[in-house]
C-alpha cells in the first residue's frame, strides 16, 4: 500500500467496466466494498455529506471488533441503499481517488452494487423502475383528461395515503404538478438569428429539453428561449428526445440507460457535429452526457462528441460572455437572492458559473449555499428514504433562510426538485421567510426584463 496520505493530483475516473460478466459478481462487489469501507472507515471525511456514510460507520461502530470486519456482509446493502450517486464524495471530498494507489470510487462502486441488487430483483423493484420512467410517465400524466386529475391527487391526503401504501411514495413528499402544455409542443420557433460564434462559445444551440422541463415546468424553457432570443443567439430543440437516463443509472438498470442513449445520441451527436452547442436544462442530465456516458462507452465517438458539445446553460452564457458576446443589458433589480449549487452542478466541474452571471445584475445580492439538499431525484420521495432526505437538507434550509443581507426575496437552485424540496424544507422552519421561488434562468428573464 501507498505510504502517501492524500492525491495531490487532480481526480480522475476509470471507465465502468460494465459488460463484463465480473461486473455483476455479487463476491467480487462485495469483496471490493470491504475493502473500500475500511478505507473509509479509517478517514471519516465524508461523515457530514449523505446518509451512506454515518450508516457505514454506525455499522461499524456497532460491531464486535470496532472494524470493518467486524460488519456482516449482507449489511452492507444498507450502506448501498443509502447513496445516491450525487458523486459529492468523490470530486470535493475523498482524497484515495484515482490516481492515487487506493484507487477509490465510492459512488461507482455504489452503482455496482445498485445494478447487482436490480438484477436480482429487490422488493420495491416495480416502485422504483415505475418512479424512474419518467419520460413515460410525463407523456401519460400530461394528457389534457389526465393532468387535472393527477395534480390533484398529488395534493389530496387521501389520495397520497394512498400512494404511501400502494406505491411507496411518502405522504409528506413534494411531487411535481404535469403540464399539458408541454415545452417541446408550445416552444416558440427560434428567429433566423446570424451564427456568431466565439472563441469559446459556438453561436447557435441546441435545446435538450429534460423530462422535467417538458412536461412539469415548461416556463423555465420558455425563459431560456426568451433569453437566448434577446441575445439573438439562434436555437432548435433536440428532435425525438428520449429521457437522459439518470433515473434508471441511479436504480442500476443499466440496460435501460444504454437503450435510451441510443435514442438519444444519434441526433446529439449530428448536432455536435453540426457546431451547435446543446444545453441540459438539468444539472443531472448535462451530467449524464458530460460524464456518466462517456464513461459506460469510452469507445463510442458519438457520446465523446456529445460529451464536448454539452454545457450548462450558465456555463455557456459565461462562456458567451467571455467572448464578448452576451447582452448585459440588465433592467430588474432581483435583490436578495439564496442560490444552492445543486450537487449534479458542482460535479460538472466548471466553478459556479450561475452566480456569477447573476451578480451582473444590478442590485443583485446572491447568498451562496454549497451543500446537498437531500432531494436526489427520485430517492427523496420514497417512503423510506424522505424523512431521512428532509434531515440531509436541514442545514440548506436553514442556510437559504440565513441571508447575510436580510430575509432572501428569492431562493433558487439549478436543480429545480431541488429548489422544490428546499423551499418544503424552509416551510417548516420556526421562523420561515417566505421567499419566492424561481429557477435561475427564470431570474435572469426577470433581470432582463423580458415579458
Amino acid at each position: 500500500m501507498t505510504k502517501r496520505e492524500g492525491s495531490l493530483e487532480a481526480p480522475t475516473r476509470h471507465p465502468l467496466d460494465w459488460k463484463s460478466p465480473s461486473f455483476y459478481d455479487r463476491d467480487s462487489c462485495l469483496q471490493e466494498m470491504e475493502r473500500v469501507f475500511d478505507i473509509c472507515h479509517g478517514c471519516r471525511r465524508c461523515v457530514s455529506l449523505c446518509n451512506a456514510f454515518p450508516s457505514l460507520f454506525d455499522l461499524v461502530d456497532e460491531s464486535a471488533t470496532f472494524e470493518v470486519d467486524g460488519v456482516a456482509k449482507d449489511d452492507y446493502w444498507k450502506v448501498v441503499d443509502q447513496c445516491y450517486l450525487c458523486d459529492v464524495c468523490y470530486l470535493t471530498k475523498c482524497p484515495y481517488v484515482p490516481p492515487h494507489d487506493w484507487n477509490v470510487d465510492f459512488p461507482h462502486l455504489m452503482l455496482r452494487a445498485k445494478a447487482i441488487q436490480f438484477k436480482e430483483g429487490t422488493p420495491t423493484k416495480f416502485r422504483d423502475s415505475t418512479l424512474s420512467a419518467t419520460d413515460r410517465n410525463g407523456k401519460l400524466a400530461s394528457i389534457p383528461i389526465v393532468v387535472h386529475a393527477v395534480n390533484r391527487a398529488n395534493r389530496m391526503p387521501l389520495a397520497r395515503g394512498l400512494m404511501e401504501r400502494a406505491l411507496g411514495v411518502h405522504r409528506d413528499a413534494w411531487l411535481p404538478d404535469f403540464d399539458s402544455r408541454t415545452f417541446r409542443r408550445t416552444a416558440a420557433k427560434s428567429v433566423d438569428y446570424p451564427v456568431r460564434d466565439g472563441e469559446r462559445s459556438p453561436g447557435k444551440v441546441a435545446i435538450f429539453s429534460t423530462c422535467f422541463v417538458n412536461y412539469n415546468e415548461p416556463g423555465i424553457g420558455h425563459d431560456l428561449i426568451a433569453i437566448l432570443a434577446h441575445n439573438e443567439i439562434p436555437y432548435v430543440l433536440v428532435s425525438g428526445e428520449a429521457c437522459c437516463g439518470m433515473p434508471k443509472l441511479e436504480l442500476g438498470d443499466l440496460d435501460a440507460v444504454e437503450k435510451l442513449k441510443n435514442q438519444n445520441i444519434p441526433q446529439l451527436a449530428a448536432l455536435a457535429r453540426d457546431g451547435y452547442a446543446i444545453l441540459g436544462l438539468i444539472p443531472s442530465c448535462a451530467l449524464m452526457f458530460k460524464q456518466e456516458l462517456p464513461l459506460m462507452f469510452p469507445d463510442d465517438a458519438e457520446v465523446q462528441a456529445v460529451r464536448a458539445a454539452m454545457f450548462d446553460p450558465f456555463e455557456y452564457f459565461f462562456a458567451r460572455r467571455r467572448d464578448g458576446m452576451l447582452h448585459e443589458d440588465f433592467n430588474a433589480e432581483l435583490g436578495r437572492v439564496s442560490y444552492h449549487v445543486a450537487c449534479h452542478t458542482r460535479v460538472q466541474n466548471m466553478g459556479q458559473k450561475t452566480r456569477e452571471i447573476l451578480e451582473l445584475v444590478s442590485g443583485a445580492k446572491v447568498h451562496t449555499v454549497e451543500r446537498c439538499s437531500g432531494h436526489a431525484g427520485t430517492w427523496g420521495v420514497k417512503k423510506e428514504f424522505h424523512e431521512t432526505a428532509m434531515k440531509i437538507g436541514r442545514p440548506v434550509f436553514n442556510s437559504m433562510a440565513e441571508h447575510p443581507d436580510g430575509p432572501p426575496q428569492w431562493i433558487a437552485s439549478d436543480c429545480a426538485l431541488a429548489g422544490h424540496h428546499i423551499q418544503q424544507g424552509m416551510s417548516g422552519l420556526e421562523k420561515p421567510t417566505g421567499p419566492r421561488l424561481a429557477h435561475p434562468i427564470t431570474l435572469l428573464r426577470i433581470a432582463y426584463g423580458l415579458a
